[in-house]
């Protein structure tokens, strides 16, 4: 079984580059949508990984584009995942 997790990367940007960040994100291989919002944050990344290196590199290449100014990333992991899944995983980021 191929061990797939979801995370939202949450960002805070200029909003001058908001539109141009969520462009960016779109070009992330793993990345499945973007939005530019109104509220809290001004870009939501949705991605699908298989590893935490995988997730790290979203990660880091979210935080690349000019204009970002924080992050925060929550992991959805599905119920078909063991909880050990997460536990083992989720220590090495």
């Amino acid at each position: 079984m191929l061990s797939v997790a979801e995370a939202c990367i949450f960002i805070n940007s200029d909003p001058r580059m908001l539109r141009k960040i969520a462009e960016a994100a779109l070009k992330i291989e793993v990345v499945k949508m973007t939005h530019a919002v109104i509220g809290q944050f001004d870009v939501i990344v949705y991605a699908k990984f298989g590893n935490m290196e995988t997730l790290r590199g979203v990660i880091v290449k979210s935080q690349s584009p000019k204009g970002v100014q924080r992050t925060q990333t929550t992991v959805a992991v599905p119920p078909r995942l063991e909880f050990s899944w997460l536990v083992k995983h989720v220590q090495t980021v």
